[in-house]
């Protein structure tokens, strides 16, 4: 099996947007996509008095995270869950709020890197993608079970491909000679339908379909919709959410939930906002951080990275408290 290997994207920005949330003896960091820890690890480092809780449904990646974090003893916690379970994962710990949530979203360099899993496009592997290896349908599963009208569907709305449909039928037609199973001869195919003119533009022509087809095997977007809210939700005052996305799709369900978050109750027309009314959170970031060329060159992984944090500045409202701390 390939080894992993793992550079955290925006690693100092992120640092530096969660310290102050962690400077409190005992404050508590969830890494909600945990990877190789690398992000942990920089945090627990740079905020010696911050625990972490990281959370990822790879159990691989667990393992290999908590090896790497095992020199900071009980400050590391490493929880087997899919990061919109954050509120059962606090509550599990007996924690009511926390200091910061982190998300480095979409695929990690745990899977990119390991051949096996089938991330990559680059070269020929089984069709899996499955971000928790166990369970669920795999992408091959997806490509030989899916009516053409259902396949169409997740490639354009999930890869935002022009050629959907183009695709899907072509993926029909070639999964009754035999089923797909490795990643070569679907890339094939991606070539041999996507028109010579579009494949020069927008990156290799496979990125748009395997990232669809990776987003609907692990129901990344819905997860998503979940887990922003429950994120923001466990913060306490002074308390900070950090979002790195990779894609529009992940990028925009970030932005209108912090959006949602920081709007105040108050018509627009009235010129001050009273007392009682205004907003329980701030954005931290001014729109979506990008990496400078810098950063991109040292770590490619980087060249679409979007950052957005938010941060909780009045309590959350009583009822939505719970009763262990």
């Amino acid at each position: 099996m390939t080894a992993p290997r793992h550079v955290p994207v925006l690693l100092d920005r992120v640092v530096t947007l969660v310290a102050p949330a962690l400077a409190e003896p005992g404050a508590v960091l969830v890494d909600a996509t945990l990877g190789l820890g690398g992000h942990s690890e920089g945090i627990l480092t740079a905020c010696p008095e911050a625990r972490v809780v990281g959370i990822d449904r790879d159990r691989n990646a667990l393992q290999l995270a908590g090896d790497r974090l095992a020199t900071y003893g009980d400050r590391f916690t490493g929880v087997h869950a899919v990061y919109d379970e954050i509120p059962d994962v606090l509550a599990g710990l007996g924690l009511d709020q926390v200091g910061a949530v982190l998300f480095d979203l979409g695929v990690s360099s745990m899977q990119l890197d390991v051949r096996e899993r089938g991330f990559a496009y680059a070269e020929d592997a089984p069709l899996d993608m499955r971000m928790n290896d166990t369970e669920g349908p795999t992408a091959a599963d997806v490509l030989n079970g899916y009516p053409v009208g259902d396949l169409a569907r997740i490639l354009r709305e999930y890869g935002e491909e022009k050629f959907a449909m183009k695709i899907a039928r072509a993926i029909v037609r070639e999964r009754e000679k035999a089923p797909f199973t490795t990643s070569a001869r679907l890339v094939e195919l991606l070539y041999a339908e996507i028109p010579a003119p579009a494949r020069r533009t927008g990156g290799h022509p496979a990125k748009r379909t395997f990232q669809a087809l990776r987003i609907e095997v692990n129901d990344e977007l819905s997860v998503l919709r979940r887990a922003v809210p429950a994120a923001i939700d466990a913060i306490g005052v002074g308390g900070r959410v950090v979002v790195e996305s990779y894609h529009s799709l992940e990028d925009r369900i970030v932005k209108q939930a912090f959006t949602a978050a920081t709007k105040t109750d108050v018509p627009d027309d009235l010129p001050f906002v009273p007392e009682g009314h205004e907003p329980a959170l701030r954005l931290v970031t001014r729109g979506a951080e990008k990496a400078d060329q810098h950063e991109i060159a040292d770590n490619p992984r980087a060249a679409s990275v979007r950052l957005r944090a938010i941060e909780r500045i009045r309590p959350r409202p009583a009822a939505r408290r719970g009763a262990s701390r």
